[in-house]
Formats: structure tokens, sequence, C-alpha cells
């Protein structure tokens, strides 16, 4: 497992440590230069401290990882066991869901933010988990602002070794002659010694704690975006708030259509109260016409028949333009609903587009920084040699 990677670290060094005492002749017996012996043991002494202290911090991240993978595996053991039961009941007041203390931590700062939201919003509205436990928890558990930096350090401590063993070799050689400088270029060679052991393992540390804290943060984001991938699935708390405007929606269109049959009814019966009425009136007109003045009055009152006609005529073309307006709000609907799916589905794209930016961006920063990291050491050393 990645995570279990830095042991190498230490493997490694044990290696260089007894390689470093073999060249200094404390294994074959040989003279030993006791000041090249204490700066190289000084330089490793230094190094192991390094890995110490990322080494408690990989530990801890590895602890945070462990307990990630942990929960997802329950969640899913869960959620398979209550046929796919939403699970946010059985955790929204769970007082012991992780065991590592920044999680436990981060999830009740969530579980607070979500009944807040819901208080105040009345229950519609839901956050996400990553704005707690996200890759800022994992870079403050693993130091990265420390192990991020230790890369550079082990390359700048194989320099200043460098330095330093030139400066040893150059300040105790001296001599105006062939025979007393013939004398002093053991000195110096031993100066030289220095510089280049410490350049060798000081490059070589810096290359592989590159590769080993690169391999395990990368590890340990797969790995939260895997929790957090079945913490959505399983145990995510609904978002009501697509539900309530679509009811909302609903009883909108259900009163409006209840209004429109309302008038329409009214306007039925208003319309044959009308006729009836108009034709009473043309009936009692015509007799006392008639009775009056002895006249026929039949013609009058056909033109007002006709004219209770065109009414209900009209009247029948208002209920079908009723019905042509309900019509017309049930196509209303019919659009809201498919512009909601339009919504969903434009949404889960910019979510994939959002993913794919910062995968990308994660991809560019790690390859700008071990570029640099390259070209700065390759500028150093070139500028030794030129030296």
């Amino acid at each position: 497992m990645k995570s279990r990677l830095y042991y190498v670290l230490y493997f490694l060094y044990v290696i260089v440590v007894a390689f470093v005492l073999y060249l200094n002749g404390v294994f074959t017996g040989e003279e030993i230069a006791l000041v090249n012996l204490a700066i190289n043991v000084g330089f490793l002494i230094i190094i192991g401290i390094i890995f110490v202290i990322s080494s408690v911090s990989f530990g801890r991240l590895n602890r945070i990882i462990y307990d990630l993978e942990d929960v997802a595996i329950r969640l899913q053991k869960e959620y398979k066991e209550s046929d796919g039961k939403n699970l946010w009941g059985n955790y929204k007041d769970n007082a012991k869901v992780f065991e590592e203390e920044e999680l436990q931590d981060a999830f009740d700062k969530y579980r607070l933010r979500v009944r807040g939201t819901r208080k105040r919003r009345g229950g519609g509205f839901s956050c996400d988990l990553e704005e707690f436990i996200n890759e800022d928890l994992l870079d403050r558990v693993g130091m990265n602002f420390f192990n991020s930096g230790v890369s550079g350090m082990l390359t700048g401590l194989g320099i200043l070794g460098t330095f330093l063993g030139l400066s040893m070799g150059l300040g105790a050689f001296s001599g105006d002659d062939i025979f007393t400088i013939s004398d002093n270029v053991g000195s110096l060679l031993s100066g030289m010694k220095v510089a280049f052991h410490t350049s060798v393992y000081g490059i070589f540390f810096s290359l592989v704690f590159n590769v080993v804290y690169r391999s395990i943060m990368s590890d340990a984001y797969e790995t939260l975006q895997e929790f957090l991938r079945v913490f959505r699935q399983t145990a995510q708390p609904h978002s009501a708030k697509d539900d309530e405007n679509a009811a909302t929606m609903l009883v909108y269109q259900a009163t409006m259509a209840n209004s429109l049959k309302q008038m329409l009814e009214m306007m039925r019966g208003g319309a044959m109260e009308q006729t009836a009425g108009v034709e009473r009136i043309v009936d009692r007109f015509t007799e006392r016409m008639q009775s009056a003045l002895d006249t026929d009055f039949k013609k009058l009152g056909g033109a007002l028949k006709t004219a209770g006609e065109r009414q209900a005529v009209s009247a029948a073309n208002a209920s079908q333009m009723v019905e042509a307006v309900t019509a017309l709000v049930e196509v209303n609907r019919n659009v809201q609903e498919a512009l909601a799916k339009v919504m969903e589905r434009q949404e889960e794209f910019a979510g994939q587009i959002e993913e794919q930016r910062r995968m990308l961006a994660d991809t560019c920063s790690d390859m700008s920084d071990e570029i640099s990291s390259q070209l700065y050491t390759f500028e150093q050393m070139r500028n030794l040699y030129e030296k």
C-alpha cells in the first residue's frame, strides 16, 4: 500500500549511513579522517531528524486514511442491508462516527451546518461534506507545509556539504612549488571527498523523498474521494429544495385550473340565465304590445330571439377560450418540467468539468514543482562545476 511507502526511507537511510561509514574507513580499518567523518555524520543526523518528523506526519495521515476506509466500508454494508435506504437518520445524531479526532470534529461541524440551514430555510437545504472533510484537512494532518519543502531542504544540504568540503580542502591547500603542493594534495582530496559524498546522498534522498511523499498524498486524496462518493450515495441528506419548488408549482397550477373551471361554470350558467331572461322578456313584451296596440310584433320578437342565440354562441366561444387557456397551462407545466431536467443535467455536467479542472490543475502544479526543483538543482551544480 502506498501509505506505508515511507518505510523505504528508513531502509535507504540505513544503507547510506553504512556506505558513508565504510568510505570513511570505519569498517575497513583504514585511517579515519575525523573531520570528514564528523561532517558526514552531522549531515546524516540532520537528515534523520527530518525523516523522523515526516514519518510522524505520515503516520497521522495513515490513521486518517484507514479511518475513512473503515467508515466507507461500513456505510456500504449498512446501505446494502437497508435495501438502499438513506442512512442519514442513523448518523445525524451518532456521537462516534470516526475514530480519529480530526475527522470526528469535522463531521460534527458538518452536522451543525445541516441542522442550522434546515431550521433557517424550513428544511430544504443541504450542504456537502466536502466543505469540512477535504484535501485541506489531509494537507494539515500530513504537515504539507513542512513535507512539501523537505525535498528542497535535502538538496540544499547536499549543496551546502559540497561547498563546505571544497572550503575545507582549499583552506588546507597551500604551497609555492611543486613539492609543497604535492604534500597538500591529500587535504584537498579529503575536502573534495566530503563535498561529493554530501552532494550524492543529499540529492539521492531528495529524489526518493519526493517520490514517496507524492505517492502517499496521491493515495490519501484517492481514498478521500472514494469516501465522499460513498457518503453521497448512502448517507447524504436529501435536499428538498427542488421537491418544494415542484410541489409549489403543482399547487399553483391546480389553483389556477380550479379558478378557470369556476369561471367557466359561472360563464356557462350566466349565459343560460341571460338567454332565458331575454326570451321571457321578449314574450312578455310581445304579448303586452299585441294586447295594447293590437299590432303584430312577431318580427321584433324574432330579432330579439336571434340576438339571444348569438349571445349563446358568444358564451360557447368563451367556454372554448377557457379550455384553450387550460391546455396552455398544461403545456407550460410540461415545459417547466423539461427545463428542470435540463438544469439538472447542466449542473451534473458543470460538476464533471470542475472535477476535471481540479485534476488538471493538480497535475500541472505537480509537474511545475518537479521541473522547478530539477532546474534549480541543475543550475546549482552547473554553477559549481563552472567555478
